[in-house]
């Protein structure tokens, strides 16, 4: 907005001095409220995420305001070599490694429940207490064989609590701590790619940035001798800002990246911070 105001400033002067039309005042009029248009929707947006970063700190957003400031932060600095350890800390990981050691004590209570312990009881007229004398009781023992016709009965019920849907059940939590796992790697990959990239393309956005004001310094010049056009300054200048807000939208999501980066190593990069093991358990 500034430099389009003193470009308005320049055309208003030189159209008094009859050295531009009233046409220049006019364009460089309209560029200048176009782009106030532009200021106060930011300006929206800035107040929006302002009353959620109050939320997000337990206060009303109309008891919270965070002053305007200039742009010069950085992504931040992330170190090579991170180790799978500090995936751990993710609570959807660890949640899925403890289903996991849920699933398999299923397993042991599942196979134990398969053995009809239930037959030690002296209800079913065995001779004896010994698991041996189960596979020896007399068909004969009761009316009609009835304790024996119990007895299978029992069998039967240990029959459906037997392993394999325990094991079933196993082999999903594992399934699913895999994939809980591949995904947290996945997240944590694409950020570091992003990172990566986006670093590169900031410098070359940089760059482009530089050529865009250099070519509108020249340009300005230009109008200023009667060379150019007022609608060369007018396309200049929109090459200009559209880079410059380039360069503010790559930061924008190289700091976006840092950010779903320490979210999808469950909390940073730094190993000192890393839990134990026996605090992950």
């Amino acid at each position: 907005m500034k430099t389009y105001q003193d470009a308005l400033q320049l055309a208003v002067n030189r159209f008094e001095g009859g050295a531009a039309p009233k046409s220049d005042v006019a364009q460089a009029q309209t560029q200048l409220q176009t782009t106030m248009v532009q200021d106060t929707d930011i300006a929206v947006q800035r107040a929006q995420f302002e009353h959620a970063i109050a939320i997000l700190i337990g206060k009303p957003p109309a008891a919270f305001s965070l002053p305007a400031a200039p742009l010069n932060v950085a992504p931040l600095d992330i170190s090579a070599g991170l180790p799978s350890q500090l995936l751990e800390r993710r609570p959807d990981v660890a949640a899925a490694e403890r289903r996991v050691a849920e699933a398999n004590d299923q397993i042991g209570i599942a196979r134990a429940a398969y053995y009809p312990t239930v037959i030690l009881s002296a209800s079913a007229g065995f001779e004896g207490d010994s698991v041996t004398n189960w596979f020896t009781c007399r068909a004969d023992s009761g009316p009609s064989g009835r304790p024996w016709r119990k007895l299978s009965l029992m069998v039967a019920d240990a029959v459906r609590l037997q392993p394999p849907p325990a094991r079933a059940n196993y082999d999903a939590t594992v399934a699913g701590y895999r994939e809980n796992t591949l995904t947290a790697f996945q997240q944590v990959e694409d950020n570091l790619a992003a990172l990566r990239i986006l670093s590169q393309e900031a410098q070359q956005q940089k760059e482009a940035t530089a050529s865009a004001q250099e070519s509108l310094q020249i340009v300005a010049d230009r109008y200023i001798g009667g060379a150019d056009p007022y609608l060369q300054v007018l396309t200049a200048q929109t090459i200009a800002l559209q880079n410059e807000r380039n360069d503010v939208d790559i930061l924008r999501r190289r700091m976006d990246a840092s950010v779903l980066l320490i979210k999808a190593l469950g909390g940073g990069w730094t190993v000192s911070e890393l839990p134990k093991t026996a605090e992950l358990r």
